[in-house]
């Protein structure tokens, strides 16, 4: 039986990270076996780059943290060498860093992720990270509304050529 105060330390970390879990905008669980220390350092200094925070706890912790986030579903997928990568702000980041390096390495896999109260398995995951980021989805909404301003303009543009003077001053000269 642990003492008490390694006890209060293991609950603190608990808390902690269920507190992360609770407010992340997406979680992904990886089985990290067999990535050498120089994959492993330019993963990481990726994933710091892009928000993420990556981080090695023992699966008993990560099974409570997601317990008592509402994550209860991600405790069977919780075997081996696990770590789980947190994003607070771009729900896409960890799934899209951490499938390219399991395309990459044959002996890295992602296990499962949690999004918008959500448990996926590894297919959820994958298809996450297809998804586009916030910025390029932005670029093409914004792309979708201006084609039509741009179609307006040149129609203008071509009744102005044609007729050499803008409709709107023919119906003001009438």
């Amino acid at each position: 039986m642990p003492s008490a105060k390694i006890l209060e330390a293991k609950q603190a970390v608990v808390a902690e990270l269920a507190e992360k879990v609770k407010t992340a905008a997406s979680g992904v669980i990886v089985s990290y076996q067999g990535i050498t220390v120089e994959d492993d350092t330019k993963l990481r200094a990726e994933l710091r780059n892009a928000g993420v925070e990556y981080k090695v706890y023992k699966n008993s912790i990560t099974g409570r943290a997601c317990t008592e986030a509402g994550y209860g579903d991600v405790c069977p997928h919780l075997e081996g060498m696990t770590a789980i990568a947190i994003s607070q702000t771009d729900a896409v980041a960890p799934a899209k860093i951490l499938k390219n390096y399991a395309d990459k390495i044959e002996t890295f896999n992602l296990k499962c992720g949690f999004v918008d109260g959500e448990v996926l398995d590894e297919a959820g995951v994958k298809a996450l990270a297809e998804i586009p980021n916030k910025e390029t989805l932005v670029c093409k909404i914004m792309g979708c509304m201006r084609s039509p301003l741009y179609s307006l303009a040149y129609v203008l543009q071509a009744v102005i050529d044609k007729d050499g003077e803008a409709p709107a001053a023919e119906a003001a000269a009438e």
